[in-house]
């Protein structure tokens, strides 16, 4: 679902099929989905984000068959409630080559949502040279929903309250917000 350029033109086939896939994640149902327990939820992606392999139970939650997401940007699965300073977060720290961990709340194709704890980490090929992240994902506690939200919606609202730069606002507020609790954000992540 990339956009296809020839010299600076986006080709109409490749433009409809990209406001298709936008208008899909900002459907939302406020229905939400429950993993199972012991549900492992694994996909892959290239250096860019797209999808090179997910497994069953990342299909089976999301409601997305394997040949809509190989190759889909992984935010196919974004929901609109999730605060892109995270994701900012995520991918500043996941492209430094470390381990990132964070609460993330994601869209079905239905419109549904569904709650994960998320581990992603890139991988490397032999020289150490990032050619892609791994991302394990489980379900999280209810308490660490109850506890994540209300911070989620406040960033949001930052985000939303900030035109241009919106995420950087909402990250500053986030990490003020776990550092005035005397934790890193890992630390806070694993506090909850």
């Amino acid at each position: 679902m990339r956009i296809s350029t020839f010299k600076g033109a986006v080709t109409t086939a490749s433009k409809e099929a990209f406001l298709q896939a936008k208008a899909i994640r900002q459907n939302v149902t406020g229905t939400e989905r429950h993993l199972d327990s012991g549900a492992m939820l694994v996909s892959k992606t290239d250096v860019g984000g797209l999808i090179t392999y997910v497994n069953s139970e990342f299909l089976k939650i999301s409601g997305y068959e394997e040949h809509e997401v190989l190759g889909a940007p992984h935010s196919i699965i974004r929901h609109p409630a999730m605060p892109r300073s995270v994701f900012k977060l995520l991918w500043e720290t996941i492209s430094k080559g470390e381990e990132v961990f964070a609460y993330v709340i994601n869209r079905a194709k239905c419109g549904d949502h569904y709650w994960v704890f998320a581990h992603v980490t890139p991988t490397v090929n032999r020289t150490g040279k990032i050619i892609g992240f791994h991302s394990n994902r489980r379900a999280p506690s209810r308490t660490a929903i109850d506890a994540i939200s209300p911070l989620y919606d406040a960033v949001n609202v930052i985000e939303k309250s900030h035109d241009r730069y919106g995420v950087e606002r909402g990250l500053e507020f986030l990490l003020s917000k776990i550092a005035k609790s005397g934790l890193s954000y890992s630390e806070f992540i694993f506090s909850i």
